[in-house]
């Protein structure tokens, strides 16, 4: 992590909206302060001197920027083995819950940084569950926003269909503050066009009763991560019958193998693009790789990147013919229409329900250098494919570990899923502070499991 203003200068209280507020950003976000690599060595001297839109904002409310915070290596992108929280740069971001466990990726020094109490909130990106996993295995608030309601000029992108900003915080009302702030129309950002239109005062439309009398569905299908976060979800969900919703059982869902095969290929040929754009836009005097196979012989060369695991997908992306090759078309069509209109969209239609919810994924796994990530799934796709709202919220503990639940509805509906999850998180009030134990077995919830009974 890399730090700008001194923290004694900081006077901030919660409740105290955004001036004053102290905030991270991930390292793939332009501050004119300082450099933004990404988490690569090919990136370590990249200072363009620009802030991104989204910091702009903050910055003319008062919000106050205290550095970088390390992320997974452009963003989670470069290797189907890949550490989740490890950058060649920023090394290798821990759970401040279990030193020994996984922050997942790719936000993970931003939640982890917010979960430790080092700032109430953080700027993480998604493309697909980098804001929602990151934030449910560190125990705080997560909110992938609509695509196209943030702003994403001068971030290192992956997608032009699915990359977002969003506020990752320790409660809903403090992550609702912070989007109000950076939301809204860009015009170098074409995808925000209609972000002044949806912008509003996202923290004045919390309710903490906005869950009474509404029918919730419940998506079975995405359950089953492990057993502990089932057993959690199911208490969670007498929670909000007890709050007042009305629960909708949904057993079935959309393909989500068929979506996550087209998911991919849009994702290698937007990342090969947009990549060689944000490359272009850099200083030459700074950046010397200047496009991905650049980067690609960058990596092959520079030991310590290469160490832990490869670049393949980097090497698929590489291969892809471009925004104009009619595989890539159809893929992108195909993967929009089964997650958005065909998932999210006719889920909520066919059950008369106004969000869909499920455990966001499992307890963090331990971290494990020699064979990369042990990572069990998670409720992230449906709304990242679709750039629909996607909120993860504190719901309890497996064995002392943190687990999410989260809120998904439709396009343009970032109020109703933020209130939603804010009437959820005063109901129930699971998130505590983290322990900061060396290992699960010494912690609090586990350590007396293990030893001989006297």
């Amino acid at each position: 992590m890399t730090w700008s203003p001194s923290v004694t200068e900081i006077d901030w209280a919660p409740g105290d909206g955004i001036r004053g507020m102290p905030i991270l950003l991930k390292d793939n976000i332009e501050t004119f302060d300082m450099p933004t690599t990404a988490g690569s060595m090919a990136l370590i001297d990249n200072a363009p001197g620009r802030d991104a839109p989204l910091v702009a904002r903050l910055r003319a409310e008062g919000g106050v920027i205290l550095g970088k915070a390390n992320l997974s290596e452009w963003a989670n992108i470069r290797s189907s083995d890949s550490i989740s929280g490890w950058s060649a740069v920023g090394g290798l971001s821990r759970n401040p819950y279990a030193l020994d466990r996984n922050t997942c990726g790719s936000s993970a020094g931003s939640a982890a940084a917010v979960a430790a109490g080092l700032a109430p909130a953080a700027i993480g990106t998604e493309t697909d569950g980098s804001i929602t996993c990151p934030a449910a295995i560190n125990g705080i608030v997560g909110f992938k926003p609509t695509v196209g309601l943030v702003s994403r000029t001068h971030i290192v992108p992956i997608s032009r269909s699915q990359d977002t900003a969003g506020p990752m915080t320790r409660t809903v009302r403090d992550a609702a503050v912070v989007l109000t702030v950076i939301a809204g129309s860009d015009p170098a950002d074409p995808a925000t066009a209609e972000a002044d239109a949806h912008r509003v005062d996202f923290a004045a439309g919390l309710d903490a009763g906005s869950l009474r009398g509404q029918r919730i569905g419940v998506m079975r299908f995405l359950t089953g991560y492990s057993t502990g976060t089932d057993l959690v979800f199911e208490e969670n969900l007498r929670a909000l019958e007890a709050a007042g919703a009305i629960l909708v059982e949904i057993t079935e869902g959309p393909n989500r193998g068929a979506i996550g095969g087209a998911e991919f290929a849009v994702l290698l040929t937007e990342l090969k693009v947009d990549l060689n754009l944000y490359l272009a836009s850099t200083d030459p005097a700074q950046v010397s790789t200047r496009t991905l196979a650049d980067v690609i012989a960058f990596n092959e060369q520079t030991p310590r990147e290469l160490a832990l695991f490869g670049q393949d997908i980097f090497v698929a992306a590489e291969a892809t013919e471009g925004l104009d090759d009619p595989d890539y078309i159809a893929a992108r069509e195909r993967s929009f229409r089964l997650a958005g209109p065909e998932g999210i969209d006719r889920m909520m239609a066919d059950h008369d329900v106004v969000v869909l919810i499920a455990p966001t994924t499992g307890p963090a796994w331990s971290i494990d250098v020699v064979n990369g990530d042990n990572y069990l799934g998670s409720a992230s796709q449906l709304a990242a494919v679709a750039g629909y709202p996607h909120l993860t919220v504190p719901m309890g503990f497996v064995d002392g570990l943190p687990v999410g639940m989260s809120f998904i509805g439709g396009k343009w509906q970032d109020q109703q899923v933020l209130s939603f999850g804010y009437a959820f998180e005063q109901a129930t009030q699971a998130r505590r502070d983290p322990e900061f134990a060396p290992s699960v077995d010494r912690m609090e919830a586990v350590a007396p499991l293990l030893r001989p009974l006297q």
